[in-house]
This record gives C-alpha cells, structure tokens and sequence, in this order.
C-alpha cells in the first residue's frame, strides 16, 4: 500500500468518526445572553504575536490565533461542539498554544509587524468578519491555514491536521478535504430548488463590468450531496424574512461540480467549477455578494443559520460596508442602537 493510499484511508475514517450531523446545526445563533469563558487550557499571553509564535515554534508547537466574542453563539458551538470533543481538544492542546482575540476588546496587541493596535483593531486589520475565526499557524511559523466561522468538526480536526502535518505545501485546504468527503459525502442527490434563485440560461452570465446593475447579486455555490446545503435550505432559507430580503437582490446558484460557463461578475469568462476553485471555496454552501458593480462585497464561508444570514443580507442592502471596515462593526452599532 502506497504512502498516499495508506494517509487517505486513515483521514477518511478520522474525518467519518466526527461526520456532519444535525447536532453540529442544531444551536440557536441569536447573542448570548451570558458571557462565555474560556478554556482554561488556553495559553495565557500578553499579546506580543511575534514573541507567542516564536515561543511555540521552539517547543515545536504551532500557533492558532482564535478571534471570539463574548455573547457569540458561534463560540460557543465552537467551544462546545469542536473543543468540546476529547480528541479535538487532546490533538489541539499536543500540537498547537491557543491565544484568543476578542474582537471587541481593548488589551493591547503587538502585531507580526511589531506595531501595537488594540484587540478590535487587530481584528479589524484582519479583516474578521465573522467570529469564531482562526489563524493557524504550523510548527515552523508559517501561516498554513484562514478560517472563518464555525465549522462541523470533521473539518475542523482537518484544518488543525493539515496545518500542523504541512498539506499546505502541495495542495489546498479545499482538495485536502475533497479526497475524503468525496468517500464519506451524503445529502440530497440533486442540488436544493428555492424559488429566490434567478434561472439563468447558459452561459451564466453575471456581468457586472460594462453596465452597472440596480440589485446587489448574491451567488449560492453548492453542490449535490452536501448536508450543510441541505440544512441551510431547510431552515433559514426557508423563512419568509429571508426570502422577502433575498427579493430585493438577484440571486443565483452555482454548482461547483459543473463546467457550464459562467460570466463572472468582473467580466471573466470561466465554468463553474473553475471559479469556485478561483475563489478557493472549501466550504458548502458558500454564499458571495457582489455590490452592483461586481465587486465582492462579504462572503459566508461555514455554517450559517437564521440569526447571521438576515444580518448579513441586511448589511448588504444598507451598504454597510461603505461605513464600516467589517460585518462585526456594523453589527456592534446595530446591538447598540436596540439598546
């Protein structure tokens, strides 16, 4: 048995034992109505990134940078449901240190580039639009892996793994978990139907470049086999919030197994398959908006639910990101206003 053959059959069962199943959806997203602690495993520092990083590299660990909030029920899927699995947390504490940045905090924070910013700052810098996320780094100081929002635990367990055993190198994150999801994939034969998507004829064509639209566009890419698709279609995409909102957009899904061709919104001319790999997709459903010039404008790349769509749909059609550097300040004036 090859190297390869033995690596992938050991993966496919490691990532079979924490399959997606409704327990990893079933959370309520709204805030909290407490504030979340932290586990006590995690590495206490004082936010000197460059000095953590070295620091684990020369005990041969690797780094994650966690970005939380205190009242976020996507943490606390994340600390319940991800740390909260014995061989997450035991594969976690042996190979990497944990340092958490609360995206509304203001302890001070020296950056790799050695300036210092606050904590939202910080995560203002990196572009941290949803929480949890994750900067993971290997045992080398090399940054292997961006993750953003709560994953299912098999692909979490696979994002640690491939950071700290170097997969980055040869391939993406998303064709590292193609090979064993494609062994271990279940859900609907055929792609979700929604009234709210636009039927287009082929090509696709999403050209925003020449002549500037009156909606703002949001692309769906999904694809047949895929529970996480299954479950947004049939819970949040099926409230009448959502829909009377999507509405006011052009909405579109892309199937990312297909090579149909597709004009992409900046004018390119490419399958779809080829843009999802363009954009380096490695979550399903994924959702893009693009403003009416077809610019990007936020993507949601995990689990999402009713809570965190609408907002995310709302902030969208206010052009919210005009005014604010990320989905999380806006959200901060939105909680304050209803205070």
């Amino acid at each position: 048995m090859t190297k390869y053959f033995a690596f992938l059959i050991i993966f496919t069962i490691s990532l079979c034992s924490h399959a997606s199943n409704d327990s990893n959806f079933s959370f309520d997203d709204h805030p909290l109505s407490s504030q979340l602690n932290l586990p006590d495993w995690f590495k206490l520092s004082f936010l000197d990134l460059q000095e953590s990083l070295q620091e684990a590299n020369n005990n041969q660990r690797g780094l994650i940078i966690y970005f939380e909030r205190k009242n976020c029920a996507y943490c606390k899927a994340q600390l319940d449901i991800n740390w909260g699995a014995s061989d997450i947390v035991t594969y976690t504490q042996k190979h990497f240190d944990v340092i958490a940045i609360d995206v509304g905090g203001q302890r001070t924070v020296t950056d790799f580039d050695g300036n210092s910013l606050s904590e939202s700052e910080f995560a203002d810098k990196m572009k941290t639009n949803f929480t949890p996320s994750f900067l993971i780094f290997d045992n080398e100081g090399k940054l292997a892996l961006r993750l953003y929002g709560f994953r299912p635990p098999y692909q979490f367990r696979a994002a640690l793994e491939y950071a700290i055993d170097k997969h980055y190198r040869k391939e993406s994150f998303k064709n590292y978990l193609a090979r064993a999801e494609t062994a271990m994939s279940f859900g609907n034969d055929e792609l979700n139907e929604n009234d709210v998507f636009f039927s287009y004829t082929q090509p696709v064509n999403l050209n925003r470049s020449v002549k500037t639209a009156n909606k703002p566009l949001a692309v769906f890419f999904e694809h047949p086999k895929c529970h996480a698709c299954d479950v947004l279609h049939a819970g949040p995409m099926n409230q009448n919030e959502i829909i009377r909102k999507l509405n006011k957009m052009i909405v579109v899904q892309i199937d990312t197994t297909q090579n149909y061709s597709v004009v992409t919104p900046d004018g390119k001319q490419t399958t779809a398959k080829a843009w999802a790999d363009q954009l380096e997709l490695n979550f399903a459903p994924a959702i893009i908006f693009f403003d009416n010039k077809g610019h990007e404008i936020i993507r949601i790349e995990s689990v999402v639910k009713f809570n965190r769509l609408n907002n995310v749909i709302q902030y969208v059609l206010e052009d919210g990101h005009l005014s604010y550097p990320t989905f999380q300040r806006w959200r901060e004036r939105d909680q304050n206003e209803k205070r």
